[in-house]
């Protein structure tokens, strides 16, 4: 029997079929997001190919099939390649004359139409191969629309160039419709007993029958449309796919000798994930405006540098800016260039002699980032990844309920981008992040002649932004610091004192830069008597709480009687601490909740939201007892 799987889906929203070939599209396009042993899939070719003799292939159906990103923009020039391939690979068929092998649904049983559409794909390996490089894993899929197949053909290429069908891996997911709101999806191979899986790109059939048969189900009938773009959208998976494993084989030191408390894993392979991001980016770039010197950039808030370190590494002049000097900068060494300084927007803070401004998780200086580009020069880029929400001034407010805070914030920092003419463009990117949506901005809405009108438009957005009073100095948002210093009173904020005889132009009176000094708000630097009396009379509330119950001591025979305490919520434990003791642990983060946390081994269940009751360690009950009373 070839039927490798098959379950039942119900549509009640009326999802199917057309639900089912996006499902089958997210299989050819990002087959990474059900198979995590791939890195993607490079569509390399797409049209329709006839079932005729001539076997030709028209245009590519980009727009019908919601091809996109650079494939999308390259398979035109595959469509003689694929009426070749066509024509190779029907005659393999071991059913002959280019009839599928049964069970296999065949194409056009119903006889309505002569034309198929195809798809050629590479799979992607996410990780570098143990031995000599594997030849490229290429498959045709074949869709046809009346009978609800999409049939997947393995190819082989052999010495004289020419592909072969690998038979054994032949497979096809299949809709019915079995009645009313009910269909099935199944897949079906014709030679199981033969199957070839190399954990990679050819997964196991019982992978095939349970994980992917679960997945295009559920992907099916969903109808709730994505917030973000398609992951790498913007520039080939392919390309990406060979340099983030170049850079990552190349760095991968970085994980063992790293001196930051930050996780190691986790900062390294983002920071080489974006670097590879910016690098096919740039390389893009010089080809389509014909460029070849390397772009040079500035990383506005590099924070721990190592993005600068690999950006410079590869051949791209810049530099990185920071408020607050990293311990791990004194081990790149000084072919990377990194300044401690605190970055105010306004004239002493422009780069005109800069391509591309970066943003990494810069914080407050995110809407910033395209001001500074647009007003550094007319060639000036940026590439901002949003993380924490700032607005102009301070803390991002939310200005609408029906879009997610991330989501409404990412279209303002889009708007920012818009005003300032650019023509921005979003893409995510494949880093071990929540916050992965970063926003492009390299080519202009206005000609070099309209300057000045646009830097009017910016100064009226940001003014319209502004929650204190602005005092207007020249063309900009902005004031001379030594005859307007009370706007900064007025503000709540002052100027850096490297900052205030060099300041000139200000954009935006009351700008708060981050600190210079990292503050540690977790509790960890309270005193530690204080410390000690907070958990005494937490430990002391939870005990008066309830009578005392009897439990059995594990090193005697008797039994001992002794107080296990209660379990009390964190409002209830806060009523009963005194003013001044809130008010101490309300500076800190988390404030009570964080305390009682750090002292883990003698407090326990303390949760989030659901979860908020205080209960009494039991095991480690008498460990503490005895320190706190006798050590």
């Amino acid at each position: 029997m070839g039927l490798v799987g098959t379950t039942v889906v119900r549509d009640g929203g009326a999802a199917l079929p057309r639900g089912f070939w996006a499902a089958v599209r997210v299989w050819l396009e990002k087959p990474q997001v059900a198979n995590r042993r791939l890195c993607g899939a490079a569509i390399e070719a797409e049209g329709t190919v006839s079932l005729g003799e001539g076997g030709e292939a028209s245009s590519p159906l980009i727009a019908a099939w919601g091809g996109g990103g650079q494939e999308g923009r390259e398979v035109s020039a595959g469509a003689a390649e694929l009426s070749r391939l066509w024509r190779e690979v029907r005659g393999q068929l071991p059913a002959g004359h280019g009839h599928l092998p049964p069970p296999l649904t065949p194409w056009d049983a119903t006889g309505r139409r002569s034309e198929l559409r195809a798809v050629l794909r590479t799979l992607l390996p996410r990780g570098r191969p143990v031995g000599p490089p594997a030849p490229p894993r290429r498959e045709l899929a074949v869709q046809d629309v009346y009978n609800g197949t999409v049939t997947f053909l393995p190819l082989e290429e052999d010495s004289e160039g020419k592909y072969q069908i690998k038979k054994c891996n032949i497979y096809q997911i299949q809709l019915t419709h079995i009645k009313d709101e009910e269909w099935s999806v199944s897949i079906l191979a014709p030679f199981p007993e033969d199957w070839f899986s190399d954990g990679i790109a050819y997964p196991k059939l019982a992978w095939l029958g349970n994980e992917l048969l679960s997945k295009l189900a559920k992907w099916s009938v969903e109808q709730k449309p994505s917030e973000f773009k398609s992951t790498l959208s913007l520039i080939s998976v392919a390309k990406y796919s060979k340099v983030y494993q170049d850079l990552k084989e190349k760095y991968k030191e970085m994980v063992k000798v790293w001196p930051e408390v930050t996780d190691p894993e986790k900062f390294v392979y983002e920071d080489v994930a974006i670097a590879t991001y910016l690098l096919i980016l740039w390389e893009e770039e010089r080809k389509e405006k014909g460029l070849t010197k390397k772009q040079s950039f500035v990383d506005l808030g590099c924070g721990n540098g190592l993005l600068v370190h690999i950006l410079n590494n590869e051949g791209h002049s810049g530099r990185g800016i920071d408020v607050r000097r990293r311990k791990i900068w004194d081990m790149y060494g000084p072919e990377t260039h990194l300044e401690e300084s605190t970055i105010v927007p306004g004239d002493s803070h422009l780069f005109p002699d800069t391509d591309w401004l970066i943003g990494n998780h810069s914080d407050e200086l995110t809407p910033w980032i395209p001001v500074i580009a647009a007003r550094s020069s007319y060639s000036c880029c940026y590439f901002v990844l949003p993380c924490c929400f700032f607005d102009f001034h301070g803390k991002y407010s939310r200005r609408q309920s029906k879009k997610t805070q991330y989501r409404e914030y990412l279209d303002f920092v889009a708007q920012v981008g818009f005003v300032c003419g650019f023509r921005v463009e979003e893409d995510c990117l494949r880093i071990p992040s929540t916050k992965r949506v970063c926003l492009i901005g390299k080519n202009r809405t206005y000609p070099p002649t309209e300057c000045a009108l646009i830097d009017k438009q910016i100064t009226q957005y940001i003014n319209n932004r502004r929650t204190c009073p602005v005092v207007t100095h020249d063309r900009r948002v902005g004031f001379n610091h030594k005859d307007h210093s009370d706007v900064f009173k007025e503000a709540g904020s002052e100027l850096p004192e490297n900052e205030t005889e060099t300041a000139g132009t200000i954009w935006m009176p009351g700008f708060q830069p981050r600190e210079k000094v990292e503050q540690i708000r977790n509790c960890a630097s309270l005193p530690r008597d204080f410390v000690d009396d907070v958990v005494l009379s937490v430990a002391n509330l939870l005990l008066n709480a309830t009578p005392q119950k009897s439990c059995s001591n594990m090193h005697s025979e008797n039994m001992n009687t002794w107080n296990q305490g209660e379990s009390l919520s964190l409002k209830e434990v806060a009523e009963h601490l005194n003013k001044e003791t809130l008010k101490r642990l309300k500076s800190e983060y988390g404030g009570l909740q964080t305390l009682l946390k750090n002292n883990h081994q003698v407090f326990e269940g303390i949760g989030g939201i659901d979860l908020q009751l205080v209960t009494l360690n039991e095991d480690f009950y008498l460990m503490w007892m005895l320190s706190v009373h006798y050590l």
